[in-house]
């Protein structure tokens, strides 16, 4: 039942969003230690995900991530926020515009949130069952092995 209850609540905060504004911004992080990358997986949606979240109205997006990493792995510190790539995305009517920032010497304390279950280190050409496939393609342009598109 709270899994269905955060899947309702967060349906309803994406369903105001899009009315309100039809274009949704958010900011998401590449973490990486020893060539594996952070993946997260969410209470309210299934899969294994980069971490990050929206920007809140006239907030810098590379505070945003940094504010977002606090929140969801219990960030304590990290060097600046670095671009990796801009990304756009057509859900429904609505246009999500995702920034991508690489944060390097990260240290965090992460325990199980509202938000997120778990964590894992992956390797970002053997991404767990369940990663869906914009991870796929932005792990593969960390590798180096897609050039970096567009889309999410």
């Amino acid at each position: 039942m709270p899994r269905r209850l955060d899947r309702l609540a967060l349906s309803l905060k994406v369903a105001a969003q899009a009315l309100l504004s039809p274009v949704a911004f958010a900011a998401c992080a590449l973490i990486v230690r020893d060539g594996k990358v952070l993946l997260v997986r969410h209470s309210y949606v299934p899969g294994w995900l980069l971490p990050g979240g929206g920007v809140a109205r006239a907030e810098a997006a590379e505070h945003a991530i940094v504010r977002e990493m606090k929140e969801e792995i219990g960030l304590v510190r990290c060097a600046p926020p670095v671009l990796f790539g801009l990304y756009s995305r057509k859900t429904g009517w609505a246009t999500n515009v995702i920034v991508l920032y690489r944060l390097d010497d990260v240290e965090f304390t992460f325990a199980p949130n509202f938000e997120i279950r778990e964590i894992q280190f992956a390797d970002p050409l053997a991404p767990p069952e369940g990663t869906p496939a914009s991870v796929r393609h932005r792990l593969k342009e960390l590798a180096g092995l897609e050039p970096k598109s567009p889309y999410w």
